[in-house]
């Protein structure tokens, strides 16, 4: 009996999954949102390396997308931690740990201030 595999995960490592929460920015079309969980992909190229997922970002007004780990960047706070809505530093610190071990450098970008204090900078 033979049997064939679809998944296209051919790593030796587990897969780490970028946590729900996460800030991110798409690479080439520089939108941003937060990973609010993964969607089963049925069929198309584009999957997350355990083969049949894709992330979920939020990117506000209640649209969220669909894309593939290889498409985001993970977005840093000023003290280069992973920004998480709504976590605590020290998870924040974990997380971002995790990440860089499995992550290349260039995939963490530092977040765009945003506010007052961005504008104050400007003039």
């Amino acid at each position: 009996m033979t049997v064939t595999k679809n998944d296209r995960h051919t790593s030796t490592q587990p897969w780490v999954r970028i946590p729900n929460g996460t800030k991110v920015r798409h690479r080439s079309e520089a939108y941003e949102g937060v990973i609010d969980g993964l969607t089963e992909i049925v069929s198309g190229p584009d999957r997350n390396p355990d083969g049949k997922t894709q992330y979920r970002v939020n990117v506000g007004d209640s649209t969220r997308l669909l894309v593939s780990e290889h498409h985001l960047n993970i977005l840093l706070d000023n003290k280069n931690l992973v920004l998480v809505s709504r976590e605590p530093e020290l998870y924040r610190l974990a997380v971002t740990n995790r990440l860089r071990a499995v992550f290349p450098e260039d995939r963490f970008v530092t977040a765009a201030l945003k506010g007052p204090s961005s504008l104050n900078k400007s003039r």
